[in-house]
């Protein structure tokens, strides 16, 4: 199983950016399908940006443009970076890992993935 903590939350105006970043331990795979989600007080958690095995990536719609993931597989870390944040980009975000032995392939969707930290606050201000 592996351990994800993720960094790089806190609060900022409207039009300004954040990265976020996401470090893997223990039984870490650079197969591994990692994403980013994010939940805001009473929604449902959602997919932001997903990049699969080979480096393919994909956004939620809300994001594109604005939002890049990255991963550096060498180093087991998983970033997000954030440019013109809204407000409606406030919420908690999540860093996630699928298991390798559930395939390579995976969408953004909670359920394809297995491993989940704790969350890390984002609130943008108008």
């Amino acid at each position: 199983q592996v351990q994800l903590l993720e960094s790089g939350g806190g609060s900022v105006q409207a039009g300004g950016s954040l990265r976020l970043s996401c470090a893997a331990s223990g039984n870490t795979h650079s197969n591994y399908c990692m994403g980013w989600f994010r939940q805001a007080p009473g929604k449902e958690r959602e997919g932001v940006a997903i990049i699969r095995s080979f480096g393919t990536t994909l956004f939620a719609d809300s994001v594109k443009g604005r939002f890049t993931i990255s991963r550096d597989n060498a180093k087991n870390t998983l970033s997000l970076q954030m440019n013109s944040l809204k407000p409606e980009d406030t919420a908690m975000y999540y860093c996630a890992a699928r298991s390798p032995s559930r395939g390579p392939g995976c969408q953004a969707r909670v359920t394809d993935f297995d491993a989940w930290g704790q969350g890390t606050q984002v609130t943008v201000s108008s």
